[in-house]
């Protein structure tokens, strides 16, 4: 069963310490995160955030001086049991770029569920389930 949640972007100096403000941070104001997602490009890091209570999130990371730099809407649904058979991963993004539908962010949660931003998350949603 998919869901639509928010996902929150922030971009961290690329140095050690700063994934752990953040997770200190939420930590601290019983913010659980239940997924993420996070690189480095030109000398920052780039977060995505899931948590099950994003407005919560974005207090606690800004009341740590840890700038909120976006949201989106986002699709949380569980993986489905032929996850790790090859090919899994094309079927399901072929079915929504074949309805003209790009998607924007896909990342891991806890509890075996994908997080996925699309530019049609309703259409995206009903194209996923079968």
């Amino acid at each position: 069963m998919a869901s639509i949640a928010t996902d929150l972007l922030v971009s961290l100096e690329d140095r050690p310490g700063t994934i752990a403000d953040l997770g200190e941070a939420l930590g601290a104001a019983g913010v659980n995160v239940s997924g993420l997602c996070a690189i480095t490009n030109e000398g920052r890091g780039i977060i995505h955030l899931l948590t099950e209570d994003a407005a919560a999130a974005r207090r606690a990371l800004e009341g740590a001086g840890i700038k909120v730099e976006g949201e989106t809407e986002v699709i949380v649904g569980d993986l489905p049991p032929d996850v790790d058979t090859p090919g899994t991963l094309g079927v399901m993004a072929r079915r929504v770029a074949n309805a003209g539908i790009n998607v924007t962010l896909a990342y891991l949660a806890t509890g075996n569920r994908a997080v996925l931003g699309t530019s049609n998350n309703a259409r995206a949603e009903e194209l996923l389930r079968g």
